[in-house]
């Protein structure tokens, strides 16, 4: 190896360069920037400060890129497409993520030109290879594809050049590069295994390692930890090593150490915890932790002062192809700092906050996770609460920790990220790594990427950017140059109210932060009124002026007022918008929120003339009455401004001037009422400006009377006594002000607010007198008023009797109160009691009970006299006062006959019995009582409502049911609906009465008045006596109940003969009305319905049929299914001789039904035999019969054909069935593990004796010993080989105990193989090395049907097989359903085709 170049300058750099026979490099044909003045580091690296500007950074929209070749690219980008097009890029710069407009561009991201100029001329001038990783610590380093690496110091001047091109063609590219803590030393890992140690100051190489891990592997990872004795090393076989440095006179070694092997899973990102320079004593310092993270899960390792794993988090399910990131950061959380560790795969970001604990270990604690809808390739801490990321398709976002939000998105197009596909890959040393790693490698850019400091640099194929975060005033000056004012001064406020994030560059202190914001506000604020005015268009519409000035005028003036700038806002932006009318207009009505939200009280007397003058040239009189409210009116001109407010009849304004502003209280009331006085005293109707009005004037009175102000605040406290006595004298007054001589109204005002509303005003009243104290005066001016109501509403015919009862309501509670004052004559309340219950006319009745109700309710019964209450309250039909007075009286059954009484209450009269009865609170006498009069009236009751009623006996009056019923007989049909409801069925909780005396009662009476629900009722009782049934409905001759109880008596024959009979009765019906009618009308309504009846009792005869014929012999079948085929032939012969074709036809399907039902039960000669010998079928042609013939025939083929066709279903379902069994049992085993899944050990434990090992077909594999320990074995069924079950798969399926014949699992496997163990001689038995099936047929037998579920779906052939039992021996072919649970027959399956018959 050459000697390293010289440290001081470039020239020896160059003169070493020029040993490999390369061409000297011109400065000026490769932009390589002059180095006699350079800049700082901190200058490149850190931000920039206010007042300066960058030196060598260029931003990055400004780069161009087309004098480098784009064909010098060793790893391109994964989407680059665009990179070079300077249009796109400006394209991409205007379309902003939406979050910009809240945070602004938070990241600069620069192009480093010197660095990246000088990677590109050593590219093309010495050789030196691509650029292949980066690191950044006091210096930058760069390595090349060709084994060098570049060392540029502050001024991004090339200082060193280690290595050679002999070195690079023998150790292969520079795959990872790593820089100690101060920046003595420099570790290079090679594509090829190597690692090379170089002194920084003097460019020495200090070590060269070739066996630190396996050979054949290439580096991934270097990196040196806070000792700077140790290094970590990652290698491409997914191994870990520790590197311990060492010099012993004067010879340095290097010692390695597997931390982590990669048989165990491949580690492809490794990140030890380094602690900045505020940090190094940090008590987690001192277990020296280094995060690994692997294709499947994360470990946290302490390398001292022993290995210990503190931690391993497996990730969730992920993208094959996603690559792990780490990195750690210091981070301040509850007043400690302590270190976060951040890993991601995919699309989530997990942190771990680590901390020592007292005890002196290590707590790992997981904060809440971060999802994103990208695929991150680089995650990295740019300080503690933000983090840069990079997804694979280039994109950079910002995201702020705490919040989870993102706070800035960017293109990396143009960079074009170098990528380490070929390091993990290994091509350089033959590719030799597995699949999964490669796949990672493909978007791994691990070495890229690098970030100290608070800044981050990024190593693209042709060039080196760094990304800092901007300061908070450059972040405001991006968005003023893009003149987007708005958001500049969204984002400020957040600056000033400490929301922002990520911000750099602000005093910690909230006062001086808030002054330095705040004054650059004042700036923006200025500019931004300044652009206005500029961009303000001179001509067109008034409407696109008003719009422009409309987005801009209004957010000065809020901003103004957040930061307390009136001046401001006064004094220089008002005077300059003076200029244009549209924008002085704008902004006089932007002050109208912020003067109703009470921000802005005191306004000059210039603004306030402007501000009066352009609401009311513009008509805005609303929105000036809500201002004027609102302002001190100390700087307006009163009369003026009243005189304005009353001619727009802004009430609310003049009330507010004249309280405010001259403390007159009275004059606003007197204005008001002199408006509406004369429209109520002429009765008018009221317009809704007039209710508005009386409205205003009511709630103005109330709130003088409570000391409020109007519309807001509260009168000063000195006034308030006076202000209350002024409105008293006010409304007291005997006549108006104004008046004239013939006036005699008598005190106006009063009666103006009865007549508007008296409900309200006598409201106001009342809680004004709440109030009332031991004050005096107030109480005189209480009792004056009560005297003035009093005098005006009593006998008065101007107020309705819910006036005058709201009067006394509103008296009566005043005099219930303890400490009353009030005096009111008794006389008075009986004066009213005779107005309420004594009109002249029976009008409003339902509004003078309730007025007297209310009155009684408030206390005034004591008013009253309570007998002669009574009798005017029973005289004028008032019941609910009735039910009052007996409620007070618990005369509790005199309630009941106010509710009979009351038509309007009659249906509540069954809840209030129930709870009277139910609740407690009433004695034994008063329920007695109630109990009583409910039996007096309970015929009334039930013919109010059955159902209530029934409920009502049900739950109270269960004894006195029999007298009841005695009383109900009187009206059959009203005991049939009580009886009816007090019979159907009900909860257990709550059962009906079971006499079947009852029961029988209800069927007799159903048959007379409901013979339609005798069936419903007779099937879901089960109180009545079957024989007394029967008799009953005899006796009313309903022939179809009587079937049905015949039926459960088990009286065929009479169930039959009753369905028989109904059917007859039906067909001599039919005939009946051909015979009087002559066949005339046959196709009419009334033809239709009989045999629609007709059809109907048919087909109940044949269901009985059905049902009971197969309980029966063959003679019993024949006489029952003949008699109804006589019954329906009889009846075609008495039409014949009618025309009554259509009817004919009719008869003919319905007997073709019967026999197509008979021809399952009776042998075909037997019906054949039947018809030939009816006179109706028995003569004439062939031709009459032939369609009864071919009917049959017809049924026999279709049975014929239907049996053929399952039998050949279930021949072929059985031989697919054991098919597949025997595939299943007959298939070879094969096992998931090479252990025992019991004793967890090799199968093969000892290589000297032999060993039996069973296989089952679940893939698990045990030592017969073992299982023989766990009593996993049967009885044999057979002296051949005892039979076993699998231990895991049974007790993992909730298996108890040993097995037995009872208890058996679907584990276990329908074959399983026992094999021998273990190595032995030749001459060793030949079956030992057999493999035999221990399955026997009993075992695949027992085990099949559950075989054949999981691989067939739905219900197979042999199961449909197994449920249909065949029929009786001696019949005709058909199969019988299982029943079906519930039901008590069984279903048959017909297998008749449909009915056929000709014209």
């Amino acid at each position: 190896m050459s000697q390293p170049p010289d440290t001081g300058s470039f020239l020896s750099a160059s003169s070493q360069l020029n040993l490999m026979e390369a061409e000297p490099i011109d400065d000026k044909e490769f932009d390589i920037p002059q180095v006699d003045t350079p800049p700082t580091l901190e200058s490149i690296l850190s931000q920039v400060e206010e007042g300066e500007d960058p030196i060598v950074l260029e931003d990055t929209c400004t780069l161009n890129t087309d004098n480098m070749d784009a064909q010098s690219c060793e790893t391109s980008s994964v989407a680059s497409s665009d990179s070079g097009d300077l249009a796109h890029l400006k394209r991409k710069r205007r379309t902003q993520d939406s979050n910009t407009a809240v945070h602004g561009s938070v990241l600069r991201i620069s192009l480093l030109k010197g660095i990246s100029a000088q990677i590109a001329a050593a590219a093309d001038k010495v050789d030196a290879g691509l650029p292949t990783a980066i690191t950044m610590s006091g210096v930058i380093a760069v390595g090349t594809s060709h084994g060098l690496a570049l060392v540029f110091d502050t001024n991004q001047a090339l200082r060193l050049c280690l290595g050679s091109k002999t070195t690079g063609a023998e150790f292969g590219a520079v795959s990872a590069l790593s820089i100690n803590h101060d920046c003595s030393r420099l570790l290079c890992g090679f594509a090829k295994g190597q690692i090379t140690m170089w002194d920084l100051a003097n460019g020495k190489l200090l070590r060269t390692i070739t066996d630190a891990h396996p050979p054949g592997t290439a580096i991934l990872h270097v990196k040196f930890t806070d000792d700077p004795t140790v290094a970590i090393s990652n290698d491409s076989g997914g191994s870990v090593f520790e590197l311990t440095f060492r010099r012993v006179m004067g010879m340095r070694s290097c010692d390695s150490r597997c931390l982590f092997s990669g048989s165990k899973g491949e580690v492809c990102c490794i990140e030890p915890l380094r602690a900045p320079p505020d940090f190094t004593d940090h008590p987690i310092m001192c277990y020296s932790l280094l995060a690994m993270a692997s294709l499947t899960k994360i470990l946290v390792i302490g390398l001292k002062p022993t290995l210990n794993v503190w931690m391993t988090f497996p990730y969730t399910k992920t993208d094959p192809s996603s690559v792990p990131h780490l990195a750690w950061q210091f981070v301040p959380v509850q007043k400690m700092v302590n270190p976060i560790l951040a890993f991601c795969k995919g699309d989530s970001i997990h942190f771990l906050l680590v901390k020592k604990e007292e005890v002196g270990t290590i707590h790992v604690i997981k904060q809440r996770q971060l999802h994103l809808s990208c695929d991150i390739i680089s995650l990295n801490w740019i300080n503690s609460c933000t983090l840069v990321l990079v997804d694979s398709h280039e994109k950079l976002h910002v995201v702020d920790r705490p919040s989870h939000e993102v706070l800035e998105t960017q293109d990396l197009e143009q960079v074009q990220l170098v990528y380490n596909s070929q390091h993990f890959k290994s091509l350089a040393t033959g590719g030799n790594v597995s699949q999964a790693l490669a796949l990672v490698g493909e978007k791994a850019c691990y070495q890229s990427v690098s970030t100290h400091a608070g800044q981050i640099i990024c190593l693209g194929t042709k060039s080196a950017h760094i990304m800092t975060l901007r300061n908070w005033k450059e972040r405001l000056d991006c968005l003023l140059k893009q003149e987007d004012f708005v958001e500049a001064l969204t984002l400020a406020w957040s600056f000033h109210e400490g929301t922002a994030k990520a911000v750099v560059g602000l005093p910690g202190d909230p006062k001086k932060r808030k002054e330095a914001v705040s004054d650059k506000m004042a700036e923006i604020l200025l500019q931004f009124a300044e652009y206005a005015l500029k961009k303000c268009p001179e001509q067109g519409k008034i409407q696109v002026m008003g719009q422009h000035f409309q987005d801009v005028i209004p957010v000065l003036v809020e901003y103004c007022l957040l930061l307390q700038k009136v001046d401001l806002l006064f004094n220089q932006l008002y005077p300059r918008l003076l200029e244009n009318m549209a924008a002085k207009g704008i902004f006089l009505e932007s002050l109208e929120t912020h003067i109703v939200a009470n921000r802005l009280g005191h306004l000059s007397t210039a603004i306030l003339r402007d501000l009066l003058a352009h609401y009311h040239d513009s008509g805005m009189m609303d929105s000036l009455e809500r201002c004027i409210v609102h302002l001190d009116v100390t700087n307006l001109d009163i009369q003026q401004v009243i005189q304005i407010c009353w001619n727009n009849q802004l009430y609310d304004a003049v009330i507010y001037i004249y309280n405010r502003g001259m403390n007159d209280y009275i004059t606003p009331m007197e204005k008001l009422f002199s408006v509406i006085s004369p429209r109520v005293k002429q009765g008018r109707s009221l317009t809704d400006e007039d209710v508005v009005m009386g409205n205003k004037l009511l709630v103005y009175l109330s709130c003088c009377l409570a000391g409020r102000a109007y519309p807001l605040g509260d009168i000063p406290e000195d006034l308030v006594v006076q202000v209350k006595n002024q409105v008293f004298e006010f409304l007291i007054r005997l006549h108006s002000g104004n008046s004239s001589q013939e006036e005699v109204v008598t005190f106006p005002f009063i009666r103006t607010l009865l007549h508007f509303d008296a409900r309200e005003f006598l409201n106001v009243l009342a809680m004004t007198f709440d109030d009332f104290q031991n004050d005096k005066q107030a109480l005189e001016y209480q009792q004056r008023i009560v005297d003035i109501l009093l005098q005006l509403m009593v006998d008065n015919p101007d107020f309705t009797p819910s006036q005058v009862g709201g009067l006394f309501t509103f008296l009566a509670r005043q005099l219930a109160k303890p400490n009353n004052t009030l005096f009111v004559n008794r006389k008075l309340f009986d004066q009213v009691l005779e107005f309420l219950c004594c009109p002249d006319d029976d009008s409003r009745h339902a509004e003078r009970q309730q007025v007297l109700l209310e009155l009684l309710q408030v206390g005034g019964v004591v008013q009253f006299n309570e007998e002669k209450l009574f009798t005017l309250a029973e005289k004028a039909a008032f019941y609910q006062i009735c039910e009052f007075l007996y409620e007070k009286k618990h005369l509790y059954d005199g309630i009941i006959d106010c509710y009979l009484k009351d038509p309007l209450r009659k249906a509540e009269i069954f809840n209030y019995i129930h709870n009277l009865l139910s609740m407690p609170g009433y004695t034994s006498e008063e329920k007695n009582r109630v109990r009583h009069k409910v039996l007096q009236h309970i015929q009334e009751l039930v013919t109010l409502d059955p159902s209530k009623s029934a409920d009502l006996v049900l739950w109270h009056f269960t004894e006195k049911l029999q007298p009841i019923i005695s009383e109900l007989k009187q009206d059959a049909q009203l005991l049939f609906r009580f009886l009816s409801c007090l019979l159907e069925p009900r909860e257990e909780a709550h059962p009906g009465p079971s006499e079947p005396e009852l029961h029988e009662l209800l069927l007799d009476l159903m048959c007379q008045f409901a013979p339609s629900k005798l069936l419903t009722f007779l099937q879901t009782s089960q109180h009545y006596r079957l024989e007394e049934a029967i008799q009953i409905t005899k006796k009313y001759q309903r022939n179809a109940a009587t079937a049905y109880l015949l039926e459960m008596k088990g009286d065929i024959h009479g169930a039959f003969a009753s369905l028989l009979q109904t059917l007859k009765d039906r067909l001599c019906d039919l005939t009946a009305e051909y015979e009087r009618d002559d066949g005339q009308d046959e196709e009419g309504k009334g033809r239709a319905t009989t045999l629609t009846t007709l059809n109907d009792s048919l087909n109940n005869i044949i269901s009985f049929c059905l049902r009971k014929c197969p309980s029966l012999d063959q003679e019993q079948r024949k006489d029952l299914w003949f008699m109804l085929l006589d019954t329906m032939m009889a009846a075609q012969k008495d039409l014949t001789g009618l025309k009554a074709k259509h009817t004919c036809d009719g008869l003919k399907e319905m007997t073709l039904n019967v026999f197509n039902c008979m021809s399952s039960f009776v042998s075909l000669p037997a019906i054949v035999q039947q018809i030939l010998q009816d006179p109706v079928y028995g003569k004439g042609k062939l031709a009459e019969i032939q369609g009864l013939i071919l009917g049959m025939l017809d049924t026999f083929t279709y049975e014929q054909t239907l049996l053929e066709t399952t039998t050949s279903l279930l021949n072929h379902d059985l031989h697919w069935s054991l098919a597949h069994l025997h595939f299943a049992t007959t298939r070879g085993l094969h096992p998931r593990q090479d252990y025992c899944s019991i004793c967890m050990q090799q199968y093969k434990r000892r290589h000297d004796t032999p060993e039996e090992i069973l296989l089952f077909s679940c893939g698990h594999l045990y030592h017969l010993q073992c299982l023989q320990q766990k009593d996993c074995g049967r009885a044999p069924v057979s002296d051949v080989q005892p039979q076993w079950r699998c231990y895991k798969c049974y007790y993992s399926h909730g298996g108890r105990g040993p097995f037995t014949e009872a208890n058996r699992s679907r584990s276990a496997s329908l074959a399983q193989g026992l094999v021998s163990s273990g190595h032995h001689d030749k001459g060793a038995e030949p079956h030992r090395k057999k493999l035999f099936s221990a399955a026997t047929l009993d075992i695949q037998q027992e085990l099949s049907w559950d075989q054949l579920r999981s691989l067939y779906r739905g219900p197979s052939g042999l199961s449909i097989l197994s449920e249909v039992s065949p029929c009786p021996s001696g019949e005709r072919s058909r199969f019988q359903l299982a029943a079906q649970p519930g039901n008590t027959e069984s279903l048959l399956l017909k297998l008749s085709p449909p009915p056929m018959f000709e014209e």
